[in-house]
């Protein structure tokens, strides 16, 4: 056991290193200088307990009962208080610092060097986080050099304080202290640091030579300009550096990775691999993290292989997650299993790619093989497993993971705890998810967005009291709790959400904004939306333009529509969509196969509503040329999106194109029919006059258990007016509502009396037209005395007569 001097009653007992510490409360003796003879049992006291005036200097000077404090036979040599200092250092403890921190003062000027240990007491204080005790004890230094300001602003820049940095900085140089290479590496490490400020680091460390001198401070002038997305400025500090480390070509290539420059940081990671520095695993961790393609990847790969940074679990972490990005999660889970060292980082990487890609039963399989390398699960492995199950909305499986994080005590980790309410509430379960969340001893805006959600469907009501709730809890909504509310709201709530939006500053924000729009178009307030897109200051999101366009096509206002999209500088695949749309609805054919062309060009990625678009435009044209080539393309290029509703749209354009047989083909090669399916071909057979047919498709639709409804009964009634098949048609008009529970419309009055119309049957058409439960319309009279002047009998006619 150390021995430290007894001063004023007190005794600090210091065990081997630093395992225990204890400061006794003894009975002061006359004579201090033996302090080996004043040992004596007494009463633990804790540290913080410890009054001042015991580190003060005049106790140190000597009092009438006590007399004044000699060296104590070199007791505390410079070794022994070096070989302390790293204990304390070797520890990263509180406890330990406060007890080396109350040796140096209780020796005070009788060390050797009693600036450099309280230099490191400051150090200490501040890699633990105690910033303000780290000041404290540099603002009591009776003197400081350099590196006495240097930690206090090292200690400045691991909790993000600028400002009480650069003050401590302004103080250093007004003291006539020259700054190091330590001083500028620490003030160009915040993330808050200027442009202004940057240069005048950067003229100061050219004036002092700093910069042609180290590496150290060059390489933190890098990763400035880099961070304010300065990459032209920092490639010139990189060429101009006399001296640099692997640490500043790691920096560069780090950097061109997260600006997206892939191409130029592999050319930095062949430059470095020809140099004589050497690569390290930060290297590796570096240029992954920005590769997108699978050959670069593999190349990467073996590399680190040939190099043996496999075994460094952080690069082959990187690697899992690079072939997650580029080639698909069975690539990156084949990678976890060839790795020779794994940890719970590397099954979570996987994991949740797993939950992303909805595919559940490998993630749980996954989980099954951490616990068999003897890994631990932490709270991120079971949150990835709880968003399987969430994506799934299976609830057996969630509440399996649900006993797993219980039995392992993680339910009240608050991320975990948001996961389950979200996951319950999405399997509609809303009391489990409440319950979930009622258990979390410190919820967080998540929390409160998850439930709030979970009600989305159910009730506006509640969502509004948790809303309040939430309020009074001191958590204040953010754009996804304000999206989230809005979305579901009537006009009521939605007014009031507006409100308190604009007066917490987030109706500007793109996600609220665009809700709100939408919100009010939806419940028809459509003047209100547009107030609201009109107090947005230009250029309008991505979203909320194509948004604004949508209002505008739904209303008929093709040309504002236009004139929003013409304005964005980057839309997305919906806007192009949009302005297809919109082209094709005004009437401009020519356009929408120009700017159709043009997404192919330019690699557009095009959808099934593009598509749709496009052939819609083909048959306003009754192009068959046009909407073959249209068609071909699609074969040609594999399209994956060819759905059952482009399959309806081909078949409806071959048909109105002219080519039945056409039409007859897609449909035999349509996988998922619907009903639509069914009456776009019996649509289509109808008006090229098979009537025969399309009642046999009809007959065979229904053995296939699809009902049908009042528009495929339309297209029927309409084939057998073009096919003359007057007894099975009036049989269908007449049975329709038992059979098929589908009242009868105006529409199929219309088609009925065409029929008898068509096939001589005056009277029996004005007969239907008279029983008719609604007033007769000028389309059923148009067709009506159609039929009569044909037949050369409309003198007689009632009908015909009132409508003279």
């Amino acid at each position: 056991m150390v021995l430290l001097p007894v001063v004023w009653g007190y005794r600090l007992d210091l065990e081997t290193q630093f395992s225990t510490t204890k400061l006794m409360l003894i009975k002061p003796h006359k004579h201090l200088t033996n302090f080996s003879t004043s040992l004596g049992r007494g009463v633990v006291v804790p540290f913080p307990a410890l009054p001042q005036s015991p580190f003060s200097s005049s106790l140190l000077a000597g009092t009438r009962d006590h007399p004044p404090l000699r060296r104590t036979s070199h007791a505390y040599t410079d070794e022994r208080l070096h070989h302390l200092l790293q204990a304390s250092t070797d520890q990263h403890s509180l406890k330990a610092v406060h007890c080396f921190h109350a040796l140096v003062i209780a020796i005070g000027s009788y060390a050797r060097q009693p600036i450099f240990f309280l230099n490191n007491v400051i150090y200490l204080y501040g890699s633990l986080g105690e910033l303000y005790v780290a000041c404290k004890v540099f603002d009591r230094m009776p003197e400081r050099n350099a590196v006495s300001y240097n930690s206090v602003i090292s200690a400045c820049s691991r909790e993000g304080h600028l400002e009480m940095a650069w003050d401590v900085f302004c103080e250093m140089w007004g003291s006539g202290f020259a700054p190091t290479h330590a001083t500028f590496g620490s003030l160009l490490s915040f993330d808050a640091l200027d442009m202004r400020r940057g240069c005048m680091l950067h003229g100061l460390m050219l004036k002092n030579g700093l910069f042609f001198s180290d590496a150290f401070a060059g390489t933190a002038l890098l990763g400035m300009f880099g961070r304010l997305g300065l990459l032209d400025e920092a490639r010139r500090v990189f060429e101009d550096l006399p001296r640099k480390c692997l640490i500043t070509w790691n920096s560069m290539i780090s950097l061109l990775c997260c600006h997206g420059f892939v191409g130029e940081s592999l050319s930095f990671f062949g430059d470095l691999r020809r140099s004589n520095y050497g690569l390290s695993g930060s290297t590796f961790v570096s240029v992954l993290s920005g590769i997108l393609g699978e050959e670069e990847l593999a190349q990467i790969h073996g590399f680190v292989l040939k190099n043996g940074f496999d075994y460094e679990v952080s690069v082959s972490n990187t690697l899992v997650n690079a072939y997650v990005k580029c080639s698909g999660v069975g690539l990156a889970e084949k990678t976890l299993k060839e790795m020779p060292v794994q940890d719970v980082v590397s099954y979570n990487t996987v994991i949740g790619a797993y939950a992303k890609d909805e595919r559940s039963q490998r993630a749980f399989e996954l989980l099954q093989g951490l616990s068999a390398s003897g890994i631990l699960p932490n709270e991120t492995t079971y949150v990835g497993l709880i968003n399987c199950c969430a994506s799934l909305r299976v609830a057996h499986y969630g509440e399996y993971v649900h006993a797993k994080v219980i039995r392992n005590a993680f339910q009240y980790d608050v991320f975990v705890g948001s996961a389950l309410v979200d996951f319950y509430g999405k399997c509609d379960k809303p009391s489990a998810a409440r319950r979930c969340f009622n258990e979390l001893p410190d919820k967080n805006v998540t929390s409160w967005n998850a439930l709030i959600t979970t009600y989305s469907t159910k009730c506006c009501n509640t969502q509004i009291s948790l809303l309040h709730d939430m309020l009074r809890s001191g958590y204040r909504p953010n754009e996804f709790t304000f999206s989230t509310l809005i979305k579901t709201s009537l006009v009521p709530q939605l007014q009031l959400l507006h409100c308190l939006a604009i007066r917490m500053g987030c109706q500007k924000n793109e996600y609220v904004f665009s809700s709100l729009v939408k919100s009010y178009a939806k419940n028809g307030l459509i003047s209100d939306a547009l107030t609201v897109a009109a107090s947005f200051e230009m250029p309008l999101p991505v979203v909320s333009a194509n948004i604004m366009s949508t209002i505008y096509s739904r209303i008929g206002q093709y040309e504002q529509s236009l004139e929003i999209l013409s304005l964005l500088d980057e839309p997305d695949n919906v806007s192009w969509n949009v302005l297809l749309s919109a082209c094709s609805h005004k009437g401009y054919y020519d356009e929408v196969f120009e700017i159709f062309r043009f997404m192919l060009m330019a690699k557009v990625p095009y959808d099934n509503f593009t598509v749709v678009s496009v052939l819609s435009a083909c048959t306003k044209l009754c192009s068959l040329a046009l909407g073959s080539c249209v068609h071909d393309l699609l074969v040609k290029t594999n399209f994956e999106q060819c759905d059952t509703f482009v399959c309806n749209i081909l078949i409806d354009m071959y048909a109105k194109c002219g080519s039945v047989e056409s039409s007859v083909k897609i449909f035999k090669e349509t996988s998922g029919k619907n009903l639509i399916t069914w009456t776009c071909l019996i649509s289509a057979l109808g008006h090229h006059g098979c009537a025969r047919e399309a009642l046999e498709r009809f007959r065979e639709m229904l053995l296939l258990g699809v009902k049908p409804d009042r528009v495929a009964l339309i297209a029927l009634l309409s084939a057998c007016r073009h096919g003359g098949l007057v007894e099975e048609g009036m049989e269908l008009f007449s049975e329709m509502e038992k059979l098929y529970g589908v009242n009868r419309e105006i529409d199929h009055y219309l088609g009925a009396v065409g029929l008898l119309v068509r096939g001589g049957h005056l009277n029996e058409a004005e007969e239907v037209i008279g029983k008719m439960p609604f007033p007769r319309d000028a389309q059923i009279c148009r067709s009506f005395l159609a039929g009569q002047t044909a037949k050369g009998t409309g003198e007689g006619s009632t009908i015909a007569r009132g409508t003279h």
